[in-house]
């Protein structure tokens, strides 16, 4: 068992782009999700990716919310999604999506995306793309994984799921009282089952990786337990992906920076009460920290 401090972090330093390298070089992330009534989740993942670096960002969501998204956030492309009367993504919005995702360095799916069409968009879109990108699954988009992991270990050596306890249960089809009496078993069964690095989320956070290989994270705080938060945690991770970090470095300096993010708020704001956006701007600054070793 490994545990992620600034220490381990030092010694596997994310990619820097070169002093003449342009946003190209740092790749996309595009992110998809969102719908009438959560409509921020894909705004919080996409600013997250850019703080963490990444050089590009498109967001994709449903129509009647994608004007003011584009608005929201100037920083990036926009699509707009057809939408069911429900105000959900149309599960055959993957058509409009796929030519673009495989152009992109990372793809984020699941913020802010719910209805039982989550699940058929994501397999659309995973059994779509080109094996290649860095892919991050969270929110709606982990339902009923273990089920039906074909889709997703396409992609193996890629990517990352991020589920808190409840979801963790939904992926694994399991009763939560069995994922939270052993968080780390329950990672280490869906690593294996998806192929992907997993992050079992939780005041203490488990890193798996597909071969067994476990690392835990015990920087988080109460603060960070707040509406949103699961959100810029997954953006952190599609950002430093789509700079080139490998998915278990990507998924633990994510976890760590966003932790720390917490504690940096928690030290000028109060322990309780901080939002999930305000953790965005901390990123970048502790990322210069730890590369220059005052973190």
């Amino acid at each position: 068992m490994t545990a992620i401090d600034p220490a381990w972090l030092r010694a596997h330093p994310l990619p820097i782009p070169a002093a003449d390298d342009d946003k190209s070089q740092r790749g996309t992330v595009q992110v998809v999700g969102g719908c009438s009534e959560v409509p921020g989740a894909v705004l919080l993942s996409g600013e997250a990716a850019l703080r963490a670096g990444a050089g590009k960002l498109r967001l994709a969501t449903v129509r009647s919310v994608a004007f003011h998204l584009a608005l929201a956030v100037p920083e990036a492309l926009v699509v707009a999604l057809d939408e069911t009367e429900d105000g959900l993504i149309a599960p055959g919005a993957a058509r409009a999506l796929l030519k673009r995702m495989n152009s992109c360095a990372a793809v984020l799916l699941g913020p802010g995306m719910t209805g039982v069409g989550a699940e058929a968009l994501v397999g659309a879109l995973l059994g779509g793309m080109d094996p290649g990108a860095g892919i991050v699954l969270d929110a709606g988009a982990l339902s009923d994984l273990a089920a039906h992991p074909e889709a997703l270990r396409r992609h193996a050596g890629h990517s990352v799921v991020t589920p808190h306890a409840g979801e963790m249960a939904s992926i694994l089809g399991i009763p939560k009282e069995e994922v939270t009496a052993d968080p780390l078993a329950a990672a280490r069964r869906a690593a294996e089952a998806l192929g992907a690095v997993v992050a079992m989320k939780g005041s203490l956070t488990w890193i798996v990786a597909p071969g067994g290989q476990a690392f835990s994270c015990d920087h988080g705080m109460v603060g960070l337990a707040t509406s949103g938060s699961g959100d810029t945690l997954a953006g952190i991770v599609a950002g430093l992906l789509a700079r080139g970090a490998n998915p278990l470095q990507a998924t633990a300096w994510a976890v760590w920076l966003h932790a720390e993010a917490g504690h940096r708020l928690a030290r000028r704001i109060g322990p309780l009460g901080f939002l999930a956006r305000e953790l965005l701007a901390e990123v970048p600054a502790i990322m210069a920290d730890l590369s220059s070793g005052a973190g």
